[in-house]
This record gives C-alpha cells, sequence and structure tokens, in this order.
C-alpha cells in the first residue's frame, strides 16, 4: 500500500489529507483518511517543514499500518548541498520505516543541476513535475511517479489527495470509487 499526503490551510487552522492505494499504477484510491488541525504553527521561512510535519504525521497515525512508501506534495531534498526537505524530516520522523517521495510542481532556484532531482513530464504537459526520494533512489522515485494513473502533468490521486484536503470531501466520480476510512 502507499500512501498519498497533503495539507491545506486556513488561518491558524489545517486539514491533513491522506488517500492510500493498492500500488503505483492503481487508478482508484483503497481508502482516504482526514485529520482536522487546530492549531499549526506560524510558517518560518527556511523551516517550512515545522509547519507541515506535525499535520502529516498527523494524518499518518490514523491509518491502521504504516505504508509501504509515502508520496508528499514538496521536496525531500534541496539544493545541491542535499539540505533535507519536509520529506526528509518525515523520513526521520518515521525513524526510516518507508520511503518517502517527494513530487513538487515549482522549481527552486538551482534545480536543474541538483542531482537528487529528477524531472519528469506526464501527459501532454511539457512542465516537469521535480521529483526527490529517501530510502528510494531518485531513479526508481521518478519511475513509480511516471507509472501512477491519470493522463494528466499531476497523477489522478495526487489531484484527489489535494482536492480532499481542500475541501473534506471527493466529488461524483471519484467519489464511487472510495471507501471511506
Amino acid at each position: 500500500m502507499i500512501a498519498i499526503l497533503d495539507v491545506h490551510y486556513q488561518g491558524q487552522k489545517a486539514q491533513a489529507a491522506c488517500v492510500t492505494a493498492s500500488d503505483w499504477s492503481s487508478p482508484a484510491a483503497l481508502h482516504h483518511y482526514l485529520a482536522h488541525i487546530e492549531a499549526i504553527q506560524d510558517y518560518e521561512p527556511g523551516a517550512f517543514y515545522k509547519r507541515e510535519l506535525p499535520c502529516l504525521l498527523s494524518v499518518l497515525q490514523t491509518l491502521p499500518a504504516l505504508p509501504q512508501a509515502i508520496v508528499i506534495d514538496g521536496y525531500v531534498w534541496l539544493g545541491d548541498e542535499k539540505r533535507a526537505g519536509l520529506g526528509a524530516h518525515l523520513y526521520e520522523a518515521l525513524d526510516g520505516a518507508a520511503p518517502v517521495i517527494g513530487v513538487a510542481k515549482t522549481a527552486f532556484h538551482g534545480v536543474a543541476s541538483c542531482p537528487d532531482v529528477v524531472q519528469v513530464r506526464r501527459g501532454q504537459s511539457q512542465r516537469p513535475l521535480f521529483v526527490t526520494a529517501v530510502g528510494d533512489s531518485p531513479q526508481l522515485a521518478s519511475a513509480r511517479v511516471s507509472r501512477m494513473a491519470g493522463a494528466h502533468r499531476i497523477p489522478s490521486l495526487l489531484a484527489l489527495t489535494d482536492q480532499l484536503s481542500r475541501s473534506g470531501s471527493m466529488d461524483g466520480q471519484l467519489q464511487a470509487n472510495h471507501r471511506p476510512a
């Protein structure tokens, strides 16, 4: 089982979402989970993980078991110096129990020369996704993201997780493919 995580913020509150899938190419989620966080830390420039990590850990605690791999919206590593991003902090918090794969939609300065980032182009999009990983090689992680279901740049289950974190519900056709947790 893989888990895809995302967090949405509203003021000093957050909603963390998790969608699980049986494998990397699965077009439908197995389950979805939500965690409502009433008080979050203020954003600290250069230390975003301090705000988001507790939210991710909160939603992971709602799962019956730790997944075989975790996908986050963001980076595992930042820059050539392999500075820890959100994904690396999550991996450390989980004592390395599951690989963490970061899928970012925007590039950071210098991303093109960073050996820990693999650019993945999906569908007809000319804009890449930026894949980083810990516990898996960047090449394996990027191959897994490439195999994820969906005809567009953003894999379907990543888009669904984003939607769930924002609204707390899944719409129409996607809803029929899910069993609530």
